[in-house]
């Protein structure tokens, strides 16, 4: 349940920003919908820890897993609020929707043809992560929408798949699913930096930095990593810090010849994409503690659709020594770099010009079947146990030779 309700959260804070750059309302009630099933999973969750704490320690431990549990709650709550802002025509500046265009990560929307490679095959033969660097959160069929995707999921023409992933992988996306060419939302440019510009700009960096925390919240939980904590709790400190500036420069704007209707919308993002950092800061503010953590936590976080991995890189490595938009790790093998951790400090959401260090450490979400392929990158082959199921990074030859 708690693996499933990860997944679920995550999957309304997708859907709530799609919906918000569509404009698309049913996306937005779809929101609502998760919300009652994240209801009953929390509720049945809350009584499960009830019944299990049977003894002091036992207690102990399952305090942390009701912590996290309220933390997913309140992820979901602030997907919630995001999609409001479409249900409740609050209003949004069309600045603000061309703008997430540049977002690290951005939803999409394909329609499955016919005679398209995507027409009747499961989802794990396309392995549209490691092609496009997009994963599908969800699928409409007619008036139905399938929100529990896995690779047996079958694309049947006129599906409409909704992703979430590198821009990056848009066209290859399109190609596959046999699309028209699509132009992302522009804005005119006038070569004038206005309040209501710097608004949107900071706006935008507040949804990649929100989740960036919730990202690198969930590794230090799996982790247990004392300094991706402290890295949470740094960027939940310039998510305040932010919301503050934006709201002195939507004031300016609102003074200035604007219609100030769609400023609602952005005040009710910023408070939003502040909830995210605040409740990336409760998970880890049991690693900060040094709090006795459930098992279960990290078993049921590995479980979860996308897995947190550490990867070293090796010296001689195809990785050493490339930039990170050379070897567009998002698009193949489809992982999402939430940190490089190197001499003891994290580099949080590196962008593509970062050249790779032997040494460095890769923390990183993204599909399970990609793993092999980013260990062999950073030098690495990775072996099972068949035993106890655990994994192993080995040197790969041709990393030391």
């Amino acid at each position: 349940m708690l693996a499933q309700a990860k997944d679920t959260s995550e999957l309304m804070v997708d859907l709530a920003y799609a919906a918000l750059y569509f404009g698309d309302p049913d996306m937005a009630e779809e929101v609502g919908e998760l919300e009652e099933d994240m209801d009953d999973l929390v509720h049945d969750m809350r009584a499960v820890c009830v019944l299990a704490a049977r003894h002091p320690r036992e207690a102990d431990e399952m305090a942390s897993v009701l912590q996290v549990i309220s933390a997913i709650e309140g992820i979901g709550n602030a997907a919630v609020d995001i999609a409001r802002i479409v249900t409740h025509n609050l209003g949004i500046p069309r600045e603000l929707v061309a703008d997430l265009s540049n977002a690290e990560e951005v939803s999409h929307r394909v329609r499955v043809r016919e005679n398209s490679h995507l027409a009747r095959r499961p989802l794990s033969d396309l392995e549209l992560p490691v092609q496009t660097g997009m994963r599908v959160v969800a699928i409409r069929r007619g008036r139905e929408w399938l929100t529990e995707v896995d690779g047996d999921s079958l694309c049947t023409p006129g599906d409409v798949l909704f992703l979430r992933g590198s821009p990056a992988g848009i066209f290859r996306l399109r190609e596959l699913a046999a699309a028209p060419p699509w132009d992302p939302p522009t804005m005119p440019e006038d070569g004038t930096l206005t309040d209501l510009d710097r608004a949107v700009d900071v706006l935008v960096e507040m949804k990649n930095i929100s989740e960036a925390a919730v990202g690198l919240a969930y590794s230090a939980l799996v982790l247990r990593d004392q300094g991706l904590a402290a890295e949470v709790r740094h960027l939940e400190d310039r998510l305040d810090e932010m919301k503050d500036r934006l709201e002195l420069w939507v004031l300016r704007a609102a003074a200035q010849d604007l219609d100030p209707s769609p400023l609602r919308g952005l005040l009710h993002l910023s408070q939003a994409a502040e909830e995210l950092g605040d409740q990336a800061q409760q998970m880890v503010w049991l690693v900060e503690q040094k709090e006795q953590l459930h098992p279960i936590l990290a078993l049921a976080l590995g479980e979860s659709d996308d897995v947190v991995v550490r990867v070293p890189v090796a010296e001689g490595s195809r990785a050493a020594g490339a930039t990170l938009g050379s070897l567009r790790l998002d698009i193949e093998p489809g992982f999402h770099l939430l940190a490089i951790r190197r001499g003891g400090r994290y580099l949080y959401r590196p962008t593509s010009d970062v050249a790779l260090e032997p040494g460095d450490e890769l923390i990183a979400s993204g599909p399970d079947e990609g793993h092999p392929m980013l260990a062999a990158l950073c030098g690495w082959t990775l072996e099972e146990d068949d035993e106890t199921g655990e994994q192993e990074l080995k040197p790969l030859r041709s990393a030391h030779t």
